[in-house]
């Protein structure tokens, strides 16, 4: 069985009417190392430049490598020995990068951001949907040694290194360590009641029906 076809086998179904986009996007381990073309990467770079960009400042940068160079060795060595085992077979893999500080409008100095890490999400989520809507696999990688990767991607004090991101086309899972092949499959997600409140955080009544 192909990992596409386990995911079919069992799809995830939402509780209210979304787009499918949201539901069927999901992140494998498995790839089949097959070359991403450069177009389609700055395609994916692309979408994310249009994500909601906190006052314009656009605090996200994006760092690649792609399959079959040096840097993509360089890249992969700074993951977890885990996630290098299955990481290996992605066609790129991109650090995600966010600016710690902003000029604010009418502000000559730089300030700290409070929303760096949540707006280089939003980005994120673009450039994953994108590559889903193209036919791509996506997965964000938070096992990685900050300090290592920071050396080798040359990346500065007053940035952070918030993920990873391995792209490729989505593979056969049967290559996988025995740890991942049984989690390759679509998650579940929790209920709204357990994620929605109206009015309160604490005492807030769940969302209505």
């Amino acid at each position: 069985m192909t990992a596409n076809t386990a995911a079919a086998a069992q799809p995830r179904i939402p509780s209210q009417e979304i787009g499918s986009l949201f539901h069927t996007r999901w992140s494998p381990r498995a790839f089949t190392g097959e070359e991403l073309p450069l177009k389609t990467l700055m395609g994916l770079f692309e979408a994310a430049r249009w994500a909601p960009s906190a006052m314009n400042a656009q605090p996200w940068r994006f760092v690649y490598a792609l399959r079959g160079t040096p840097d993509f060795e360089r890249f992969l060595s700074t993951l977890a020995p885990p996630n290098q085992l299955w990481a290996s077979r992605a066609s790129a893999l991109v650090a995600l990068v966010s600016q710690r500080f902003l000029a604010l409008p009418g502000k000559a100095e730089l300030a700290p951001s409070a929303s760096h890490s949540f707006d280089a999400g939003a980005a994120w989520t673009q450039l994953a949907l994108q590559a889903h809507l193209w036919g791509w696999a996506t997965h964000a990688i938070g096992g990685f040694d900050q300090e290592k990767a920071r050396e080798v991607l040359a990346i500065p004090d007053d940035h952070q290194l918030e993920v990873f991101i391995a792209v490729g086309r989505q593979g056969d899972p049967a290559g996988l360590p025995d740890w991942a092949r049984t989690r390759e499959q679509p998650s579940d997600r929790r209920p709204l009641e357990e994620l929605v409140r109206e009015g309160s955080f604490g005492a807030g009544r769940p969302p209505r029906r």
